[in-house]
Protein backbone atom coordinates (compact mmCIF):
# COMPACT_ATOMS: atom_id res chain seq x y z
CA UNK A 1 0.00 0.00 0.00
CA UNK A 2 2.95 2.24 0.78
CA UNK A 3 4.38 1.78 -2.61
CA UNK A 4 0.86 2.37 -4.26
CA UNK A 5 0.45 5.51 -2.54
CA UNK A 6 4.04 6.57 -3.90
CA UNK A 7 3.36 5.36 -7.38
CA UNK A 8 0.03 7.53 -7.00
CA UNK A 9 1.79 11.06 -5.90
CA UNK A 10 4.98 10.48 -8.27
CA UNK A 11 2.39 10.12 -11.39
CA UNK A 12 4.58 9.13 -14.18
CA UNK A 13 3.34 6.83 -17.07
CA UNK A 14 6.35 4.53 -17.02
CA UNK A 15 5.34 3.34 -13.88
CA UNK A 16 2.20 1.18 -14.97
CA UNK A 17 3.81 -1.53 -15.87
CA UNK A 18 4.78 -1.74 -11.76
CA UNK A 19 0.99 -1.18 -11.26
CA UNK A 20 0.15 -3.92 -12.95
CA UNK A 21 2.57 -6.21 -11.41
CA UNK A 22 0.87 -5.19 -8.46
CA UNK A 23 -2.50 -6.48 -9.48
CA UNK A 24 -1.24 -10.18 -10.91
CA UNK A 25 0.20 -10.86 -7.48
CA UNK A 26 -2.96 -10.59 -6.37
CA UNK A 27 -4.95 -12.32 -9.44
CA UNK A 28 -5.32 -15.79 -7.65
CA UNK A 29 -7.70 -14.01 -4.75
CA UNK A 30 -10.94 -15.76 -5.06
CA UNK A 31 -13.98 -13.59 -5.02
CA UNK A 32 -15.63 -14.36 -1.69
CA UNK A 33 -19.12 -16.92 -2.01
CA UNK A 34 -22.70 -15.68 -1.47
CA UNK A 35 -23.28 -14.05 2.09
CA UNK A 36 -19.20 -14.12 2.63
CA UNK A 37 -16.87 -10.82 3.05
CA UNK A 38 -14.74 -10.43 0.62
CA UNK A 39 -11.08 -11.38 1.89
CA UNK A 40 -7.79 -8.78 2.11
CA UNK A 41 -5.97 -10.14 -1.12
CA UNK A 42 -9.51 -9.83 -3.09
CA UNK A 43 -9.93 -6.31 -1.98
CA UNK A 44 -6.51 -5.72 -2.73
CA UNK A 45 -6.71 -7.34 -6.21
CA UNK A 46 -9.78 -4.83 -6.87
CA UNK A 47 -7.83 -1.86 -5.58
CA UNK A 48 -5.18 -2.73 -8.08
CA UNK A 49 -7.15 -3.29 -10.75
CA UNK A 50 -9.22 -0.28 -10.34
CA UNK A 51 -5.87 2.47 -10.27
CA UNK A 52 -4.29 -0.07 -13.35
CA UNK A 53 -7.21 0.95 -15.43
CA UNK A 54 -6.83 4.57 -14.28
CA UNK A 55 -3.22 4.83 -14.80
CA UNK A 56 -3.49 6.15 -18.46
CA UNK A 57 -5.84 9.03 -17.66
CA UNK A 58 -3.89 10.21 -13.99
CA UNK A 59 -0.90 10.20 -15.98
CA UNK A 60 -2.21 11.76 -19.29
CA UNK A 61 -1.51 15.20 -18.73
CA UNK A 62 2.29 14.33 -18.41
CA UNK A 63 2.30 13.81 -22.57
CA UNK A 64 -0.56 15.20 -23.75
CA UNK A 65 0.14 17.61 -26.27
CA UNK A 66 -2.28 20.22 -28.24
CA UNK A 67 -2.06 20.40 -32.13
CA UNK A 68 -0.02 23.84 -31.27
CA UNK A 69 2.26 21.90 -28.97
CA UNK A 70 0.27 22.90 -25.87
CA UNK A 71 1.23 21.02 -22.55
CA UNK A 72 -0.91 20.42 -19.51
CA UNK A 73 0.59 21.58 -16.29
CA UNK A 74 -1.10 19.01 -14.18
CA UNK A 75 -4.07 20.67 -12.27
CA UNK A 76 -7.13 19.03 -13.21
CA UNK A 77 -9.05 22.10 -12.52
CA UNK A 78 -9.23 24.45 -15.81
CA UNK A 79 -10.96 27.12 -14.19
CA UNK A 80 -8.43 27.41 -11.20
CA UNK A 81 -5.60 27.85 -14.19
CA UNK A 82 -7.49 30.64 -16.10
CA UNK A 83 -8.30 32.81 -12.93
CA UNK A 84 -5.49 31.92 -10.97
CA UNK A 85 -5.90 32.09 -6.93
CA UNK A 86 -5.74 35.53 -6.88
CA UNK A 87 -9.08 36.28 -7.77
CA UNK A 88 -11.07 33.60 -5.73
CA UNK A 89 -10.69 35.22 -3.12
CA UNK A 90 -14.02 37.80 -3.80
CA UNK A 91 -16.18 34.78 -2.97
CA UNK A 92 -14.59 34.67 0.61
CA UNK A 93 -16.75 37.34 2.02
CA UNK A 94 -19.45 35.01 2.84
CA UNK A 95 -17.88 32.84 4.74
CA UNK A 96 -14.90 34.50 6.32
CA UNK A 97 -11.30 34.67 5.37
CA UNK A 98 -8.56 32.30 6.70
CA UNK A 99 -5.72 34.60 6.06
CA UNK A 100 -6.65 38.42 7.47
CA UNK A 101 -4.02 39.44 5.06
CA UNK A 102 -6.35 38.50 2.08
CA UNK A 103 -9.04 41.10 3.63
CA UNK A 104 -6.93 43.87 2.93
CA UNK A 105 -5.68 42.76 -0.24
CA UNK A 106 -9.07 42.51 -2.08
CA UNK A 107 -10.43 45.68 -0.43
CA UNK A 108 -7.51 47.18 -2.60
CA UNK A 109 -8.15 45.17 -5.48
CA UNK A 110 -11.91 46.25 -4.95
CA UNK A 111 -10.79 49.98 -4.44
CA UNK A 112 -8.23 49.58 -7.79
CA UNK A 113 -11.28 48.80 -9.97
CA UNK A 114 -13.84 51.32 -8.30
CA UNK A 115 -10.98 53.70 -9.74
CA UNK A 116 -11.47 52.84 -13.11
CA UNK A 117 -15.54 52.98 -12.93
CA UNK A 118 -15.88 56.53 -14.86
CA UNK A 119 -13.09 55.87 -16.84
CA UNK A 120 -14.44 52.51 -18.93
CA UNK A 121 -11.22 50.76 -17.45
CA UNK A 122 -11.74 48.00 -14.90
CA UNK A 123 -15.19 47.01 -14.52
CA UNK A 124 -16.59 46.15 -11.23
CA UNK A 125 -19.89 44.67 -12.08
CA UNK A 126 -17.84 41.87 -14.02
CA UNK A 127 -15.78 41.45 -11.38
CA UNK A 128 -18.40 40.47 -9.45
CA UNK A 129 -20.47 38.78 -10.98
Amino acid sequence: MRRLGELIKSRRREQGAELEAMHRRYLQASPPSEGEHQRLAYRLRLLYLDRWNLWHRLTRYRSWKGPKGEKLDGTNNACERAIGWWIKERSRPMRGYQVPQNAERVSRLLAWCGNFLNRGGADLGMLLS
